[in-house]
Order: C-alpha cells, then sequence, then structure tokens
C-alpha cells in the first residue's frame, strides 16, 4: 500500500532550519514493529503517524528513531502543517488528536499553529551527579515526569555547553533541558535540549520541552507569554502562552519533501497469517 508521507522543517518560517519531522498519514497503522523501522529509515528526530477517526480527527502517535514517546511538540506542528497543506484542515479550524498524551488540539492562524499542549511543570530537585556530564556550572535544577531542566547563568554559557552523551543517556529520563534568561538578545529566554537515553543527542527545537519551560519561566518571572528561541543549529522560535494547567505553543513550519512510503497493508498482513494458520 502507498501512503503519504512529508518532511517538514518545524518551528521555523524557513527551509532548512528548525526541527525536521517526518508525517506519515495511513488509511490504519501498520505494526508497531513496521512504524518503529520506517522511524529509523526516516532516521529524523521524530516521525508523525496519522489515522483519520472522524471529522476533524485523528490518531496520532510519534517515534524517535528508537522508541515511541509520549509528546512531541515539533512532529505535531509537522503534522498539522500538512493536514492544512494537503487541504484536510481549513485555516481557524480545530484538529483534535488522540494522542498518549490524551487529547491534544491544533489550529492554523495567521501567524503560524497554534497548538494546545498539557503544561508540565517540574519540582525542584538535587541534580543528580549524572549532570556533571553537562559541564556547566547549574544555578537550578528542577524535574518533571520525563526530563531535568537546568538553568545556567547565561546565553554564552549555553551555546558552550558540550555533554557527554554516552554519561547523560545514564539518567533515567527522557532528556534534559539547560535554559536561561540572561543576555538572549530579541527573546525572553533560550534553550538547548538533549535527549540520548532515546536517541536524540540534541534536538534541534522541542515542543515538548516548552510544557515544562513555560511554567517554569512563568513561575519565575511572573509572565505568561514568552518569546523563546532554542539555541541549536536549527534555531528553532517558539511562542508559548501559560495558560494555567495547558500551554500554548505556536509556530511555523515548511515542507521540504513529499512522496510515497510502501508499507504493509494491516488487512492484507491479516489475511496472510490466516492463510499461513490453514
Amino acid at each position: 500500500m502507498k501512503d503519504g508521507i512529508w518532511i517538514v522543517d518545524a518551528f521555523t518560517p524557513v527551509a532548512f532550519r528548525g526541527n525536521a519531522a517526518a508525517v506519515c498519514m495511513f488509511d490504519a497503522f501498520p505494526s508497531d514493529k513496521e512504524l518503529q523501522l520506517i522511524a529509523a529509515q526516516m532516521n529524523l528526530s521524530e516521525t508523525a503517524f496519522l489515522v483519520n477517526t472522524g471529522p476533524l480527527a485523528y490518531k496520532l502517535r510519534w517515534f524517535t528513531p528508537d522508541v515511541e514517546v509520549k509528546l512531541c511538540g515539533h512532529a505535531s506542528l509537522a503534522a498539522t502543517h500538512v493536514l492544512h497543506q494537503s487541504g484536510l484542515l481549513k485555516k481557524g479550524e480545530l484538529v483534535t488528536y488522540d494522542t498518549l498524551s490524551g487529547k491534544l488540539t491544533a489550529r492554523v492562524l495567521d501567524n503560524g499553529i497554534e497548538m494546545d499542549f498539557p503544561a508540565l511543570p517540574g519540582t525542584v530537585v538535587k541534580a543528580p551527579a549524572a549532570l556533571k556530564a553537562l559541564g556547566v556550572d547549574i544555578l537550578a535544577c528542577e524535574q518533571n515526569r520525563d526530563n531535568y531542566l537546568v538553568e545556567v547563568k547565561d546565553y554564552e554559557t549555553l551555546l558552550a555547553c558540550a555533554p557527554s552523551f554516552k554519561k547523560l543517556a545514564k539518567l533515567e529520563c527522557v532528556g534534559v533541558i539547560v535554559t536561561t534568561n540572561k543576555d538572549v538578545e530579541g527573546f525572553d529566554f533560550a534553550s538547548r535540549y538533549f535527549a540520548p537515553a532515546v536517541g536524540v543527542n540534541e534536538d534541534p527545537a522541542t515542543g515538548s520541552a516548552h510544557c515544562f519551560l513555560g511554567p517554569y519561566w512563568a513561575k519565575k518571572t511572573g509572565k505568561q507569554q514568552f518569546h523563546a528561541i532554542q539555541a541549536s543549529k536549527g534555531r528553532g522560535i517558539i511562542d508559548v502562552t501559560v495558560k494555567g494547567e495547558r500551554v500554548l505553543l505556536t509556530g511555523q513550519a515548511v515542507t521540504t519533501l513529499k512522496g510515497h512510503i510502501r508499507t504493509t497493508n494491516p488487512k492484507q498482513q491479516k489475511q496472510k497469517k490466516e492463510t499461513v494458520a490453514c
């Protein structure tokens, strides 16, 4: 069966910046094994898989090259961009995604794509010894369900961070966010995100990390709206609005590749198994 596949640069207004995600649309999901093989073949930080379940409703799953994850912002933005570009989602309409993080919604606005995600605040913890692998002085450390968040003194320190990925991968978490709001010209705060434990040494632009970063900086500054940069080579640009237990993430996206991918039709696969069993 031939299905649509796109590669989209997310959280950027121009091609070949931000964070690339693959988006695959199916009539029905192939096996988990095949989804993981596709994500490994794409070799991007995330691949999004979509199946339509009703009017403006989709089942959405995300895979790194190594594992399925509970939440991915940039691949969700890429998926919404693909729906809009394919004529399946009009500007202003609300699309609902059924995911491992519950129901998520998104809509296309004049200034980009807005996604409504759960806030994922952390609690203050003592920095574990393994975080010394970052090679920077830690001003503050918090932990939520997935990640550690580390604050450093300024933007120069953030850019100079060169962690030992082998050591970071030993942490019992998905990844580590490093952030600062000092000397970040033109933005309210900056961050970088390292997730070697799930096969992504440094992610260029991470929407889910901002579900932690938004509440963190809201608590520290009293502000609710932020214009943020993820200071990777991709330079992801993310607007963040904290609204109680929700976080609105807004960004732009650009398609760089469109094609078809050949997969096993789940119905054919079932019939083949039944024939062999007979």
